[in-house]
């Protein structure tokens, strides 16, 4: 690969191939209705994955753009049925504390569609756990902190990458957000510099799962053009 250095930092020329107008318009249209048939589920199937495709959606995940490039992410994998028991009892007993005394009515209200609730079985059903945790900032050789640029964005467009490479995998994902989740920094012996982002159970769908038959926005509700 051809290099050179630009104010003493090293670049590599770059190339990305690109398409005429009707190539273009017909990938993106693909990929549009190709993602447009990933769902979250809660209905997984206990089939093992190879590890080796979990390393390969999370490094898709890892070529997500961060500030300064400091990539302040952590992907923490469990399959160990002891840690995925303790995380689902862990969880369940703050969802069960959010949905009887921290949800509003209108927050319930909003959920009932879904279907959802304080017990969350997938959590040890699901082959893999994948917990994402973000670094606020890193410690140096000597001990010194060095902080991290937009550490939640950052992680968040991660995420994303990680779900698509999911789907793109022939595999299925929820992203479960139990409030408040230290629980996860405790039992998976994180250090102080991580906190806890996303956790997001991943395994094949359950040979019979139903999902909400629920329509997304339509264009004209998420565009507006200047």
């Amino acid at each position: 690969m051809e290099k050179k250095f630009i104010e003493g930092y090293p670049y590599a020329k770059y190339h990305k191939e690109s398409y005429d107008s009707s190539s273009m318009y017909q990938k993106s249209k693909v990929f549009f209705e190709w993602m447009n048939l990933r769902r979250t589920v809660r209905e997984f199937s206990n089939e093992p994955i190879s590890k080796e495709v979990i390393y390969n959606i999370i490094k898709t995940a890892s070529t997500a753009p961060s500030g300064a490039h400091k990539q302040p992410w952590t992907f923490c994998i469990v399959s160990d049925p002891a840690i995925k028991k303790r995380i689902r009892e862990a969880a369940e007993m703050e969802e069960k504390e959010s949905y009887e005394n921290r949800m509003s009515e209108e927050w319930l209200t909003d959920l009932a569609p879904l279907g959802t609730d304080w017990q969350k079985p997938f959590l040890e059903i699901a082959p893999y756990l994948i917990i994402v945790f973000k670094r606020s900032y890193e410690f140096e050789n000597n001990g010194k902190k060095r902080q991290n640029y937009y550490v939640t964005e950052s992680c968040g467009i991660a995420c994303g990458f990680l779900l698509a490479a999911i789907h793109n995998a022939g595999l299925v994902a929820l992203t479960h957000t139990p409030s408040p989740m230290n629980f996860l920094t405790n039992l998976l012996q994180r250090p102080e510099n991580e906190k806890p982002f996303l956790l997001i159970p991943v395994g094949k769908v359950a040979s019979e799962c139903w999902v909400p038959d629920l329509q997304r926005k339509a264009i004209q509700e998420i565009i507006v053009e200047y």
